[in-house]
């Protein structure tokens, strides 16, 4: 039975409402380090040598895989592809899945431009803007990408079976335009707005603030003059 519909921030879907957020974010630390040992062709990796790459403790990263299943084996430890194999099933990426993105600015050309997706199994296959300018052009790069109006935006959702969707577009813009992702039928939002958005439950959004990002930083180095202070 579907939840009903309801405002929340920053919904997590319901797959993993019983998980940690921590932990489903760890498992893509833990897929980058074994990706790294796999191409160094080792077979088997221990918690405790997974942990201390990751300043983790052995505990810890059992007890983070302990929430999917059983991946261990005794005497072993982990066999480095399979659970490579198990935890890109458990993020969804072990097979391509489409995206779109909306906002044909600097920051959406560069995110174009960027070859990670692919080699992530994200495959971008439709690109959108408000600007009646840009409607039309032709993207730069490996995309070959043409730039469709939003109203064109349901029907790529449903044709193409898109149900996540980058965001990069001005604050301003950025709750109507989520609106109309939400309404076409995406069910995850990768944010580079610099707002919240409020999105009905059942709906994913992961919000990438760059600025907040490095005053983050800026507050970690400490001030250039303590003085000030």
């Amino acid at each position: 039975m579907r939840p009903p519909k309801q405002l929340s921030v920053n919904a997590p879907m319901a797959k993993t409402d019983h998980i940690p957020a921590p932990a489903v974010k760890r498992l893509s630390l833990y897929l980058r380090q074994l990706e790294t040992f796999h191409a160094a062709d080792r077979k088997t990796v221990s918690s405790r040598e997974l942990g201390a790459v990751l300043s983790l403790s052995d505990a810890q990263v059992r007890k983070d895989f302990a929430y999917f299943g059983q991946f261990g084996h005794p005497g072993i430890g982990y066999r480095v592809l399979e659970l490579i194999q198990r935890v890109r099933r458990i993020l969804g990426t072990d097979k391509t899945s489409n995206v779109l993105l909306v906002g044909v600015g600097n920051l959406g050309r560069a995110l174009l431009a960027y070859r990670g997706f692919s080699q992530r199994g994200f495959d971008v296959v439709a690109v959108f803007d408000a600007d009646a300018k840009k409607i039309g052009q032709k993207i730069a790069g490996p995309s070959r990408l043409v730039v469709q109006s939003l109203e064109e935006l349901p029907g790529v959702v449903s044709d193409s079976k898109v149900r996540t969707g980058i965001l990069a577009v001005p604050a301003t813009a950025a709750q109507g335009v989520a609106d109309i992702m939400v309404a076409a039928g995406i069910r995850g939002i990768l944010n580079f707005a610099p707002t919240v958005l409020r999105i009905e439950a059942g709906v994913s959004v992961s919000s990438v603030d760059l600025a907040v990002h490095l005053e983050q930083l800026s507050f970690q180095v400490g001030p250039s003059d303590p003085q000030t202070l």
